[in-house]
């Protein structure tokens, strides 16, 4: 029986709004320095958890993009229809803002939180970038780790793979591991969703920056499409 189209939106936003809250929410809430701090590490782990947690709770309903670049790269792959692509990236887009849109009443409830300030857990570049990159670091960064990203998600849901099954667990790890390194960067986004969701409820900055979080995560995720489908499993 075919799931219908509002049952995968649905499941697209609610995981993409789960994503932004949990994975943005360690960054904003839990990930204070000091002792009290979950740090790079345990940010990274938000993310990676999120996607296994929502890829076994989702992913036989939409198959658990929660992410545009998913989405688009999938179409490019030949696996996805691009009319069916379009609906799955405006569940995307506003599942995150409805998650940054929570994780913000939720800051906001600890005296001294300011968005302008403490922000929601936004990507960035140069002055904004966490440790202070430049735009072609960040710009090169965010492409080739969404072209890894997205090549584990190729092989780990190919139907060739008889470890198929394992495909969410190896899928939120590949994005801990993504975080690990990126995070210094520009906080890592690899999803235009998830840069898009924060970057309009802070604004300023952010706003500015969002391109780049768009236009590189595709750009991966073409590239990675194309020598997945003509390379490395063309028939």
């Amino acid at each position: 029986m075919e799931t219908k189209t509002i049952t995968k939106f649905s499941a697209e936003l609610l995981g993409t709004l789960v994503l932004v809250l949990m994975g943005c929410g360690s960054a904003v809430i839990a990930g204070a320095n000091g002792t009290s701090g979950v740090g790079l590490l345990g940010i990274s782990f938000a993310f990676g958890l999120s996607v296994v947690a929502m890829a076994y709770a989702i992913g036989h309903i939409s198959g658990c993009h929660i992410n545009p670049a998913i989405s688009i790269g999938m179409v490019v792959a030949g696996r996805m229809k691009a009319g069916e692509a379009i609906i799955y990236i405006i569940a995307q887009v506003l599942g995150a803002l409805a998650g940054a849109a929570i994780l913000l009443v939720i800051a906001s409830g600890k005296a001294g939180y300011s968005v302008a300030t403490h922000g929601l857990g936004q990507n960035g570049f140069e002055a904004a970038s966490p440790q202070g990159y430049s735009m072609m670091a960040g710009f090169v960064a965010e492409t080739i780790f969404t072209f890894i990203f997205l090549l584990v998600i190729f092989g780990s849901t190919s139907t060739k793979n008889i470890h198929g099954g394992f495909a969410g667990l190896s899928i939120g790890l590949s994005l801990v591991l993504i975080h690990i390194v990126g995070i210094p960067v520009t906080g890592v986004s690899v999803n235009p969703a998830r840069s898009i969701g924060p970057a309009l409820l802070v604004g300023g900055t952010a706003v500015s920056q969002l391109w780049l979080f768009i236009v590189a995560p595709v750009l991966g995720s073409i590239l990675s499409a194309v020598v997945w489908r003509f390379v490395l499993e063309r028939e």
